[in-house]
């Protein structure tokens, strides 16, 4: 599940360019947060972002954003949640 209250983070822009549909981004490495900069087995550092398309095309020709991607995924329980064999519906009588 997304994290709702995580503000977003913009970080870059871009445009379409060519005929068939590539798009010319820049990010400023400046912008993106070390929270979300996260090291590969290979040892090298990587980011996630998300490239979205704008409403309408802005002053300077771009019609694309570029903004760090904050999902990070939620930390597991030591017992999972639906454990139906120690589960309390067997005291009920349930006729199935």
């Amino acid at each position: 599940m997304a994290n709702q209250n995580t503000p977003k983070i913009f970080c870059g822009s871009g445009k379409e360019i060519g005929q068939y549909g590539q798009i010319s981004i820049s990010v400023c490495i400046s912008d993106l947060p070390n929270d979300y900069i996260t090291t590969g087995k290979n040892g090298k550092k990587y980011i996630n972002l998300k490239v979205t398309k704008k409403k309408e095309v802005d002053q300077w020709g771009k019609t694309h954003g570029v903004e760090v991607d904050t999902w990070k995924p939620e930390p597991r329980n030591a017992q999972p949640q639906n454990n139906w064999a120690n589960s309390d519906a067997m005291e009920y009588n349930i006729p199935f």
